[in-house]
């Protein structure tokens, strides 16, 4: 499902998480798409700039070490990361492609007022809170060097672009509901058809020579209950776009979703803000039909959690 590096299922999916839908070559300069007109769709989105132009001096040197830590956090930022996954696993191509939440269109959106913690948040906060989720980890503290690197890089990967302004691609796609609903058993046999190869039978992923090559979808070593990636609707989007790796836009949206509803099924690790009780975390965080948070599942309540690897 690869070209190059490792990747959340088929999706997660994800919820994190390396691309492939072969990333478009950038150019000596970034551009702005033009507005679409009644007759014309808008189907180009901002290029950011390539690896190769990343500077030489001081501030290039953080830009270069926020890329290797979005690639490789175990190694770069390991007293925080608390699983197998990696940044671009969720955030495919290093970051970069477009549909696949990219640093690009995440850094100018910021400070913004999010109701998941019902603040407005720093892009440095937004990060914390990526290494709590998806990494099951812990934040590093504001002003930490891992996160001064990974905003350097999302940074010099932005200039260019308008601020505050929502670009093409800028997240994960939007994929309308089917008309049956998510549903367990067609998810498993779309899983066994398209992601299995990748991520194993068992969900849990392949790893080579020590490094994730495909993430785990479910267990221990994936986000917990608290990540994006596990609102059904938002797998279904990466998962849609993305997935099997290098042919995004080949499932069905029945297909997406019900492999989305399929993975999302499954037990993680514990959403950090448990409070003690599963339907109360759930009415506090999780009180939408995109969670199965506290769900019914095949005879289990799911959000139960899983033991710390």
């Amino acid at each position: 499902m690869k070209r190059m590096r490792p990747i959340l299922i088929g999706a997660v999916l994800l919820l994190t998480a390396c691309e492939r839908s072969a990333p478009q070559t950038a150019a000596s300069s970034a551009h702005v798409p033009a507005p679409a007109t009644s007759s014309t769709k808008v189907t180009d989105h901002f290029v950011p700039p390539p690896e190769s132009a990343i500077p030489g001096d001081d501030f290039g040197k953080q830009v270069a070490l926020g890329r290797q830590i979005f690639i490789d956090p175990g190694h770069y930022a390991k007293a925080y990361v608390g699983n197998q996954l990696s940044c671009e696993n969720c955030h495919l191509d290093a970051g970069r492609l477009a549909n696949s939440a990219p640093l690009w269109g995440a850094y100018p959106m910021y400070p913004a007022y999010r109701s998941k913690n019902h603040h407005v948040n720093t892009f440095a906060e937004r990060l914390q809170g990526c290494f709590n989720y998806s990494m099951n980890g812990k934040a590093p503290p504001l002003g930490d060097p891992v996160l001064v690197a990974l905003e350097s890089y999302a940074y010099w990967m932005s200039k260019g672009e308008p601020i505050g302004t929502s670009l093409p691609g800028r997240s994960y796609p939007k994929v309308t509901k089917p008309a049956l609903a998510p549903d367990y058993a067609r998810g498993t046999a779309v899983f066994k058809r398209d992601c299995a190869l990748c991520h194993g039978g068992d969900g849990q992923g392949q790893q080579a020579a020590g490094r994730t090559v495909f993430p785990p979808l479910w267990g221990p070593q994936s986000f917990n209950w608290g990540a994006g990636m596990e609102q059904v609707n938002n797998a279904a989007g990466f998962i849609k776009a993305n997935m099997p790796l290098g042919r995004g836009n080949t499932l069905t949206d029945q297909d997406a979703w019900d492999v989305a509803y399929y993975m999302d099924a499954h037990e993680r690790p514990q959403d950090p803000r448990f409070n003690g009780s599963i339907q109360a975390t759930r009415a506090a965080y999780h009180d939408t039909p995109d969670s199965l948070y506290g769900v019914a599942v095949n005879g289990q309540t799911l959000g139960q959690g899983t033991a710390k690897p």
